[in-house]
C-alpha cells in the first residue's frame, strides 16, 4: 500500500518529480563515466608496463638500484642457476645495464645502455631489429621516439657511442640506429638505448653477466631466496606506485561528482520539505484513518527512495548507449601531450565493470533515502487535529 501510494504521489507531482529524476540520472551517469575513465586509464597503464617493462617480475642484482645510476658500476654479475635456467628455456630475458654517452652530430647526451637478447619474446619491444647486420664493427641500436625527438636521430643514422668497461677504461664505437620504436612506457625510452646483449658483454668485458632478468608474464612466482643473493621484485612491487597515483587521482576527481550529487540531494531535500508543508491535511487524514506516525514517515521516505530508482531507470535509458559509445571511441588526449607521465596512449578507453555500476547505484539510493528521511522527522511531532486544520506543530 505504501509503495502504491508513494508512486501515485510522485506521478501527481508532475514536472517537479521529473526534474529531480533527471538531475539524479545525470549524477548516475557522471559518477560512472568518471570512475570508468580512471579505471580504464589504470588498466591501460598497467597492461602497457607489464608488456613492455615489468613482465612477470624481475630478478635483480642486489647492488642494482634503478633510481641511482651510481650503482651501475657494481650492479652486474653471473646469473644464479635458477635464473639462468629460466633464461635458457625462454621464460626470462637477461638485461645488462651500463652508463654511456652518445654523440649525434657532435652533441653530447648521457644515456643508459641496455643489452638484451634480440630473439627474446618476453618484452613487447622490437628487439629483432638488433639482429640486423651492420657495416664493420658498428653496433646496432634500438631507440624510442622520445630519445629520437630529443637527439634528432632516425632509422639508419650513425653516431658515436662511448662507454666504460669493467676495468674502468673508456672505449668508443660507431653505432647505427636499427629502428625507432614507439611506446607509451617512458621508462624504456627516455635517456636510453638498447643493444644486443652479447655485443654489450663483449664491449664491457662482462661475459655471461647481467644486471637483471625479466620473467615471462604468467610464470609461477619463485620461492623466497631461491636465487640468492639476487632479489626478486614482483609485478605488484612495480605497479604499486602507479596504483597509489591512480588512487590519489580517484580521490581528487571524486570531488567533482560529490558536488554534483550534493546538488541533486539538495533538490530532493527541498522537494521533501515542500511536500511536508503542502500536504499537511493529507498527513492528518492518513493519521485519522489509522496511519501511525511511523507509517507516514515511511511513506515520505519511500517516495524519496523512488526518486533514486526512477533516476537509475532514466540513467539506464540514455546512459547505456552513451557510455557504450564512450567505451568504444575513448577520449582523445590533447595533441602534443606525452601521456602526463602515465603509460597511456593518445586515446583513453574507460573500463566499466558490474561492480562499478552496482556500487554507484547502491550509493545513490542510500544517500537519496537518507536525504528523504531527514525532513520527515518533523512528522513525529505532528498532531492529527493540527494537521487536519492545515497546521504543523
Amino acid at each position: 500500500m505504501l509503495l502504491k501510494l508513494a508512486l501515485k504521489n510522485l506521478v501527481g507531482a508532475g514536472l517537479r518529480t521529473w526534474l529531480n529524476v533527471v538531475v539524479l540520472s545525470l549524477a548516475f551517469v557522471l559518477i560512472i563515466a568518471v570512475q570508468g575513465l580512471i579505471q580504464g586509464m589504470n588498466h591501460q597503464a598497467e597492461q602497457a608496463m607489464i608488456a613492455t617493462e615489468v613482465g612477470g617480475g624481475h630478478f635483480q642484482h642486489p647492488a642494482y638500484d634503478p633510481y641511482d645510476p651510481l650503482t651501475l658500476t657494481d650492479a652486474h654479475g653471473p646469473l644464479p642457476a635458477p635464473v639462468a635456467s629460466l633464461v635458457a628455456s625462454g621464460q626470462a630475458a637477461a638485461v645488462l645495464v651500463t652508463q654511456g654517452t652518445i654523440y649525434p652530430e657532435g652533441r653530447l647526451y648521457t644515456i643508459l645502455v641496455r643489452g638484451i637478447d634480440p630473439g627474446q619474446k618476453i618484452l613487447n619491444l622490437p628487439t629483432a631489429f638488433l639482429a640486423a647486420p651492420t657495416a664493420g664493427d658498428e653496433v646496432p641500436v634500438l631507440i624510442g621516439t622520445r630519445l629520437a625527438k630529443m637527439t634528432g636521430l632516425k632509422t639508419g643514422d650513425a653516431f658515436t657511442l662511448q662507454w666504460r668497461d669493467a676495468r674502468g677504461t673508456f672505449d668508443a664505437l660507431d653505432a647505427t640506429v636499427a629502428e625507432v620504436f614507439s611506446t607509451t612506457v617512458q621508462t624504456v625510452d627516455v635517456g636510453q638505448i638498447w643493444v644486443p646483449l652479447d655485443r654489450l658483454r663483449d664491449m664491457t668485458g662482462l661475459p655471461g653477466q647481467a644486471t637483471y632478468a625479466v620473467v615471462a608474464n604468467g610464470t609461477p612466482a619463485p620461492a623466497p631466496g631461491s636465487a640468492a643473493p639476487w632479489i626478486f621484485r614482483s609485478r605488484e612491487d612495480f605497479l604499486s606506485d602507479l596504483r597509489a597515483l591512480v588512487k590519489m587521482k580517484t580521490v581528487g576527481s571524486s570531488i567533482v561528482y560529490v558536488i554534483f550529487l550534493a546538488l541533486a540531494m539538495l533538490a530532493i531535500f527541498d522537494t521533501q520539505v515542500l511536500s511536508i508543508f503542502r500536504r499537511r491535511r493529507e498527513m492528518g487524514t492518513l493519521m485519522a484513518l489509522g496511519f501511525t506516525r511511523g507509517r507516514v514517515i515511511a511513506l515520505f521516505t519511500v517516495e524519496g527512495l523512488l526518486y533514486g530508482v526512477l533516476g537509475a531507470v532514466v540513467a539506464a535509458i540514455y546512459g547505456l548507449p552513451l557510455l557504450s559509445w564512450f567505451a568504444r571511441t575513448g577520449w582523445a588526449m590533447p595533441a602534443g601531450v606525452d601521456s602526463y607521465g602515465f603509460a597511456i596512449g593518445q586515446r583513453l578507453f574507460p573500463a566499466f565493470s558490474a561492480g562499478l555500476v552496482a556500487g554507484t547505484t547502491l550509493l545513490v539510493l542510500i544517500v537519496t533515502t537518507i536525504v528523504s528521511f531527514l525532513p520527515t522527522r518533523r512528522i513525529a511531532r505532528l498532531k492529527p487535529t493540527d494537521a487536519l486544520r492545515g497546521r504543523v506543530s
